[in-house]
């Protein structure tokens, strides 16, 4: 009798659940077109030239009007001495701008960089010095700011609009320019005659976003045409296939998410090759977004898991088909009560700005169509042409199904390197390490356990965060819930368990901490269960909404200082 061979993750056990459901997915979606970004753009204008391209603040562009401005736009960099290879940085909130700035730079082969609105001027030098960009596009209240620091970094030409971005209504108004050109008049000045330039989609690079820095110093990802083009083919074509039909040139998405963040930026360019209509939203306006919800009935919504921690609160049209959610591990509670409130599925994908997209939950397109009784929760299975490992992170070896180990990807979403450097932040066969834990099941899908530098060591043993704020999420008074780990002075090298909570409404003033630490007790191993529970209003939240523990512990070792607990 043969015996039966044991497979590996690189047999891709996952691609059985590609077979499941009526329309069967492609095991593969290679060869991929080697074309620049700009052609998603040129493809879908040729196509769907009166179909809506944006809906901002309710005023629409069609997809011909929105290439118009962006040739008009290439034209203007082009006469400022933008040419291939130049990076270009934008500090732009959700808004038209963005879009336009971004395909007109990549338009002429320029390098597009895109910051963070939030970002103080430390932060601006550091980037900014980084990439070299010596073009700064910005809304007209940041133009000081810049101002300030140009001389310090490459700044050579800043560019601002003029039209109402929210959130900038509350910076106050600036009656200096600095010599600033100014966004519309560039597109009203210039034709459309943006000159012709040869891009290799394999080696040029479309953008450099920089890494969230929360967990350390923020690296420059050089991501190629070929990478973006192929990340966007891999998920949104793929698993939308089965619907291609009634939605390419028809559908419309709301990005919740800052476009200027990977997350976001790759759900407008997945936007523009269906052909669909991106509307871009303030992603802190609970209230307009669910407005906005129920007046358009998108077929999609992309978030974060504290969007839908905050529109359970709200009223949720039952509108889109799908609802999915991104950029931070999903708690299964937070899915399990949207879903009976809103009363359709909800899936999720996981991903970084290194190798984009990367897992997909497809189990809400299968209940959609009637295949699946319930969702699968996790961050699903990896999409086509991508490998993945399970590792020890200590020994490098990989670790058998079921068992948690560090997630590794390999594909041609990836990087090219970090800034400046090919190859910089791969291993010699192509891995990126994505500093997450993770858990496969049976069926492939894949479920985020934590991020490595968020475990926490208790005398040798090993507490994963995540899996102990879901226990948290399941107490009817929690609405958000944040486990760091200390360091613990009664044990060097050791660390104390801290929980944070935000209460529900209606729970205020009518549970101790006492009362959370005895619930954690009854659900918790031992050595799990927080040795201190406080109470807030709000927890932190990084630009993409994510709960910034690193924000939590850096103010937790501070009051410890303080004490005289820890030096």
């Amino acid at each position: 009798m043969t015996e039966e061979k044991k497979l590996t993750y690189a047999d891709k056990p996952w691609k059985k659940s590609y077979k499941l459901g009526p329309f069967k997915l492609a095991e593969t979606m290679a060869p991929f077109p080697e074309i620049s970004v700009y052609k998603l753009l040129e493809d879908s204008t040729t196509n769907f030239p009166d179909s809506r391209a944006i809906n901002f603040m309710d005023e629409e562009i069609t997809y011909q009007e929105l290439k118009l401005q962006v040739d008009k736009f290439a034209t203007a960099l082009s006469d400022l001495g933008i040419k291939k290879g130049d990076t270009v940085a934008t500090i732009l909130p959700n808004c038209p701008q963005f879009i336009i700035c971004d395909f007109a730079i990549l338009r002429l082969g320029a390098i597009h960089v895109p910051l963070s609105i939030l970002h103080k001027a430390p932060d601006l030098l550091y980037e900014l010095g980084e990439s070299k960009a010596e073009t700064v596009i910005c809304s007209y209240r940041r133009i000081e700011r810049i101002h300030q620091i140009k001389d310090q970094v490459s700044v050579k030409t800043m560019i601002y609009t003029t039209v109402p971005i929210f959130p900038d209504y509350s910076l106050p108004e600036i009656k200096e320019t600095y010599g600033a050109i100014r966004f519309e008049d560039l597109i009203n000045k210039y034709d459309p005659n943006p000159p012709e330039v040869e891009i290799n989609p394999k080696e040029d690079l479309a953008e450099l976003p920089f890494t969230g820095g929360t967990t350390g110093v923020p690296k420059g990802t050089m991501l190629t045409h070929y990478n973006v083009t192929t990340t966007i083919i891999q998920t949104f074509q793929w698993y939308t296939k089965p619907l291609e039909a009634g939605i390419k040139g028809k559908a419309s998405v709301l990005v919740c998410v800052p476009t200027f963040h990977q997350y976001g930026h790759m759900i407008v360019f997945a936007s523009v090759l269906m052909g669909m209509c991106v509307f871009l939203v303030d992603p802190r306006d609970i209230k307009g977004i669910l407005e906005i919800i129920k007046k358009h009935r998108p077929f999609m919504v992309c978030a974060v898991p504290t969007h839908y921690m905050l529109f359970i609160e709200g009223d949720i049209p039952r509108m889109p088909i799908f609802y999915y959610s991104g950029a931070a591990a999903l708690p299964s509670e937070v899915a399990e009560k949207f879903e009976k409130k809103a009363g359709v599925p909800m899936g999720e994908g996981y991903g970084m700005t290194e190798s984009s997209i990367t897992h997909i939950n497809i189990s809400a397109l299968s209940k959609v169509t009637g295949f699946m009784a319930e969702v699968k929760r996790g961050v699903g299975m990896p999409v086509p042409d991508t490998d993945v490992k399970l590792v020890d992170p200590e020994t490098g070896e990989e670790v058998p199904f079921g068992e948690a180990g560090e997630i590794l990807v390999r594909g041609p979403q990836l990087m090219k390197g970090y800034w400046p450097t090919p190859g910089k932040g791969l291993t010699e066969d192509g891995w990126v390490s994505t500093g997450d834990i993770g858990k496969m099941d049976e069926d492939g899908y894949f479920h985020i356990v934590d991020r490595i530098k968020d475990m926490i060591n208790v005398s040798g043993m090993k507490v994963y965060s995540r899996v102990f704020e879901d226990l948290l999420y399941k107490h009817p008074a929690v609405n958000e819930a944040a486990i760091i780990g200390v360091p613990d002075p009664e044990r060097p090298g050791s660390e104390r368990v801290k929980a944070f909570v935000q209460l529900n409404t209606g729970f205020k003033n009518k549970i101790t901490t006492d009362e959370v630490i005895e619930y954690c007790r009854e659900k918790f191993p031992p050595y799990a269960v927080p040795k201190s529970v406080e109470f807030r209003k709000t927890l932190p939240l990084t630009l993409a909404m994510k709960i910034f523990k690193r924000k939590l512990r850096d103010e937790e070792i501070a009051k410890m200082k303080e004490r005289g607990e820890i030096k």
